[in-house]
């Protein structure tokens, strides 16, 4: 590993992105800024009138759409540009500029709902009867109307859009504080070498064989937090807080309700979700023990349950090598899937490389009307990065064929069903690789692998929807989050999910401390349904070859044109029934009993 992290104007272009397929430049960007402003006056234009005709009503609809997809672009511009050097200056100022037409905006624009609400239901019936254009957006007036008893006065929106900015300060915070301030320092690699710790090395650094350079590297990161752990609980509080006055002011009886309300998802898929998990936690803590036999160790600590099962082994897979591993992973889904993942390869989508003041993590990313969508990676080359390659190229085909086959008003598909696609691909490789290889090597690393990587979705990120849940509902009870609190509460979590086998040890007490996540409220509890949907869909198509398929590329077309629980239906996958969940559970076992019989 080279111990330089490059910077941004070191990096080949070859393997960055290619923002200038949105604007040429930025004062191309201040144009259509100037012009999303115009939009935004001229639907302003129509307040008190939207219901005096079909004709007033379809002008507003078709404005907002507009407007809405000007300041995508617009946003989408300016945040990749900061993310891809956090530290620019020039970038900061351009994303504060977006973050203030989005509340501007916001503001000018609070009316529509609530005046579309006064009108009454018989009178949008009859304009949509006699306005076929209308029609277009009765998914919209559904989604309207559903909200009803949460929407309220008009001069209260507005209050509520120009409270926004605020609002979003905690993730502001933390993301400044995690992208662009906090440090690790050095820790010593296997060589012995001084190399700098960040958030793309500790990756590599958790997965080690060297035992010590894993102890270092967790000590390292969670120390960083602790040091900050007192700051950074009473951002999290005001972040909990913030929800819990939005739910309160919007008439919702809790955070999770206000949340969950968008995608019409019933409080009780969480439950299930949870109840699920702790159901198969036996299953968990068998794999615990596992781990721990195969890595030969007397205590199995939190910097042990990441590297690969299997000693002496490491798969060093280059950036250009994964391109090709993961086409073959995907080749199920046909040959048009292929040809536009070589699209995406070689057309700009992706910025592949860390480099200083870069955003950690990686993310997949598009907007209507555009050549093609993006995807930021911090590649370094494990299977990890392999099989994080997949899960945003899943993203971004997902967005490229709503985005084709449906009208920007059904374009955007719900984040209930954003993980989904991500993971089938996920699956699938891993799939092609087990079935590709007959060394007994091989076969317990991607099994230990797989094992992980359900551990770390369906198991992990019901933990942390869980703590997610924990904390709001301590907050609404009264319970201040200090961080004795969280790290208390996290601490028992951690306990219960990963069992005896395994010491929790001290750091792992305020991991809660350094998940990005956490800032995007109810959002990591996807992941895991995510995944659920995801074993259930590529075990159909591996089964059923072609009409499986088939209905997969139905749900991938099919954008925001229904629920997320009947789209998934689409895809033969039914989440109001166990037998979805139930494919999940049974493949981590699978994949338990396939590694314990070659041990």
């Amino acid at each position: 590993m080279a111990n330089k992290v490059l910077k941004r104007s070191e990096t080949d272009k070859k393997y960055t992105w290619r923002l200038e397929d949105i604007y040429p430049d930025v004062a191309a960007w201040r144009e259509e800024y100037a012009e999303a402003l115009k939009v935004a006056e001229e639907i302003e234009g129509y307040k008190g009138k939207i219901g005096e005709s079909s004709a007033n009503m379809l002008a507003v609809f078709k404005l907002d759409d507009k407007l809405t997809n000007l300041l995508d672009r617009i946003y989408c511009y300016a945040h990749q540009l900061y993310d891809q050097d956090t530290a620019n200056p020039e970038s900061q100022a351009l994303s504060g500029e977006a973050e203030n037409i989005m509340v501007k905006t916001g503001e000018l624009l609070s009316f529509i709902s609530p005046e579309m609400l006064t009108i009454d239901d018989a009178v949008v019936d009859r304009y949509m009867s006699e306005c076929e254009e209308l029609k277009l957006y009765a998914k919209k007036w559904e989604y309207i109307s559903r909200r009803k008893p949460h929407v309220l006065s008009p001069d209260m929106e507005a209050v509520l859009a120009s409270a926004e900015d605020v609002l979003g300060g905690p993730k502001k915070v933390f993301g400044m504080f995690n992208n662009a301030d906090v440090r690790f320092g050095t820790i010593k690699d296997e060589n012995g070498e001084d190399v700098t710790l960040t958030h793309g090395r500790y990756g590599i650094f958790i997965r080690s064989n060297d035992r010590r350079v894993r102890k270092d590297a967790f000590t390292r990161m969670h120390g960083a937090y602790k040091n900050f752990e007192n700051t950074i609980a009473a951002n999290y509080e005001s972040l909990v807080k913030g929800d819990m006055f939005s739910a309160k002011v919007r008439k919702y009886n809790s955070s999770i309700e206000s949340y969950l309300f968008d995608g019409n998802i019933p409080i009780s898929v969480y439950d299930n979700l949870i109840d699920t998990i702790h159901e198969g936690l036996p299953l968990m803590h068998r794999y615990v023990k596992l781990r721990k036999k195969a890595l030969g160790v007397d205590e199995l600590h939190m910097y042990d349950v990441y590297t690969p099962m299997v000693k002496d082994f490491d798969m060093h897979i280059s950036f250009e090598e994964a391109k090709e591993i993961v086409k073959k992973g995907v080749a199920p889904l046909g040959k048009d899937y292929i040809e536009l993942l070589d699209k995406g390869f070689n057309g700009g989508w992706i910025d592949v490389y860390e480099n200083v003041g870069k955003r950690s993590g990686a993310y997949s990313i598009s907007v209507f009307g555009l050549p093609h969508p993006y995807v930021l990676l911090n590649y370094q080359p494990t299977t990890s990065n392999v099989f994080t390659l997949a899960h945003e190229l899943g993203h971004a085909m997902h967005s490229y064929h709503s985005e084709r086959a449906q009208p920007q008003e059904k374009s955007d598909y719900k984040i209930f069903v954003a993980e989904v696609a991500s993971t089938v691909n996920e699956v699938l490789l891993v799939k092609y690789l087990l079935k590709h290889t007959e060394d007994p090597k091989v076969k317990k690393y991607l099994l230990s692998y797989y094992m992980d990587t359900l551990k770390g979705t369906l198991f992990r990120q019901t933990q942390f929807a869980e703590f997610e849940f924990m904390a709001h509902d301590m907050a609404e009870k009264g319970q201040p989050l200090t961080k004795d609190v969280l790290n208390d509460a996290y601490l028992a979590l951690n306990r219960k999910y990963y069992g005896r086998s395994v010491v929790s040890d001290p750091e792992i007490a305020y991991e809660w401390a350094r998940i990005p996540h956490f800032y995007r409220s109810f959002y990591v509890y996807k992941y895991a349904t995510g995944i659920i949907s995801a074993v259930s869909i590529a075990e159909r198509i591996y089964s059923e070859g072609a009409p499986a398929v088939e209905d997969y590329f139905r749900f991938l077309s099919s954008g925001g044109s229904d629920s997320p629980v009947e789209l998934l239906k689409l895809a033969g996958v039914d989440l109001t029934k166990p037998d979805a969940f139930a494919a999940a559970m049974a493949s981590f076992k699978s994949a338990l009993e396939q590694f314990e019989a070659l041990e």
